[in-house]
């Protein structure tokens, strides 16, 4: 397949930042990644790196081509040398939609006026920041979902003036990586397969922090329902509690409706700096949780 651009840029080296970088690299892409604190790239990969060893996974870019992806990513404090030559850049950042335009705007300033720009944003619609990028119709939404872990998908979805031009060579881009497009043809929150995960979320931190059930218990029930290595807090915990907490706050500031806003449990958690598999606690400790453990299903325990 023809790749649709040569240089992607990504701002951002969390947890999916890092991820999207390394796949466009196992592609054949020039990757630079950009980030305001020296050594953020290398310590989320280190991480990633643990994390996916302890789960025994398969990952989609084979452990021996690892180190050579990374040493293909080029990292940088300096945004202007991160996006000099950028065709495709990807914002990657918080959950904030204010932070977000801030970084648009700077997206502008540094990237050749040809670059399409992408957010990674788990909720918010790319029409929300297009107007800060200075080129609204170069815009869209890109959302992946733990791509090195085998979830190979991606939410695609355009803003109020994307060129179909720009639709398509980001689905292209897609492809090209080995991750399935999910097209949106309507502007919604959360887009299409981040709703039906949101929905399973609201669900299990209602049911965990109104002590209905253990968390242990709802993951066990996920784990031999869907065959998964991870249930919902398991998948939480590797996203971050912290972007959960600011992505349900989208869905709550947006209705205001007290249903949706998170629990307060949620936030004890991440006050005390229990953030998930980033921070070597959240709902499990890392880098050996509980789930992976050879009795966690084991109904005579």
């Amino acid at each position: 397949m023809k790749r649709p651009f040569e240089h992607v840029a990504l701002i951002g080296t969390g947890v999916l930042g890092t991820q999207i970088a390394m796949l466009s690299a196992y592609a054949g892409y020039k990757v630079s990644i950009y980030d305001i604190k020296e050594g953020a790239f290398d310590e989320t990969y280190d991480k990633l790196f643990a994390d996916l060893k302890a789960k025994v996974a398969n990952p989609f870019i084979p452990w021996d081509d690892w180190a050579k992806c990374k040493s293909r990513i080029t990292f940088t404090t300096k945004i202007a040398d991160a996006l000099k030559d950028a065709d495709l850049v990807v914002e990657a950042i918080t959950e904030n939609v204010e932070i977000k335009r801030k970084v648009f705007k700077l997206m502008n300033e540094n990237a050749p006026a040809r670059a399409i720009f992408a957010t990674n944003s788990s909720s918010l619609p790319v029409s929300r920041m297009e107007e800060s990028s200075g080129r609204p119709e170069r815009c869209i939404n890109t959302h992946f979902y733990l791509p090195l872990q085998g979830m190979n998908m991606a939410d695609l979805m355009a803003g109020t003036k994307t060129l179909p031009d720009v639709m398509q060579k980001g689905e292209q881009w897609l492809r090209s990586l080995g991750v399935v497009p999910l097209r949106v043809k309507k502007e919604m929150l959360g887009f299409c397969f981040n709703s039906v995960w949101r929905a399973v979320k609201k669900q299990t931190l209602s049911m965990w922090a109104n002590d209905v059930a253990d968390f242990q218990d709802i993951d066990r029930a996920w784990r031999i329902f869907t065959g998964m290595k991870a249930g919902p807090f398991g998948l939480m915990d590797a996203v971050g509690l912290d972007t959960v907490h600011n992505i349900e706050m989208v869905y709550y500031n947006d209705s205001k409706d007290p249903k949706d806003k998170p629990p307060d449990a949620l936030e004890e958690k991440i006050n005390k700096g229990e953030l998930g598999v980033k921070s070597g606690k959240g709902f499990y400790t890392y880098p050996n949780p509980e789930f992976l453990q050879p009795d966690f299903l084991d109904p005579k325990k």
